[in-house]
């Protein structure tokens, strides 16, 4: 019989990375980029104009390669996109045992 754990919700933690949080991160940056491009059928040539990046940095990005890319870079790139990057800190919410980096997208 097979056994199944129910995840945390960061698939990088729950395989054992050490900087879980921050692959998550980048991961969810990566996707809304992803996303971007598609949604304006762009090709990675365009996109790569765009971007400042060169194509085969646009291919890395779109089959979801993102480690060599910080998230600060990531985040300039959205910006590159056109898209309105904020960011905001605040103290846990009561109740709530873990901090991390979450992101979201409207």
């Amino acid at each position: 019989m097979t056994k199944v754990v129910k995840g945390s919700g960061n698939v990088f933690a729950d395989i054992g990375f050490k900087n879980a949080e921050e692959m998550q991160a980048k991961a969810n940056l990566t996707h809304q980029i992803y996303k971007i491009v598609k949604e304006r059928k762009l090709k990675q040539k365009e996109a790569a104009d765009i971007l400042g990046l060169k194509q085969p940095d646009v291919s890395a990005l779109m089959n979801g390669k993102f480690l060599d890319f910080s998230v600060d870079r990531l985040l300039s790139l959205l910006v590159r996109l056109n898209q309105d990057v904020q960011i905001i800190i605040k103290p846990v919410s009561k109740g709530k045992t873990s901090t991390g980096i979450h992101v979201f997208a409207v």
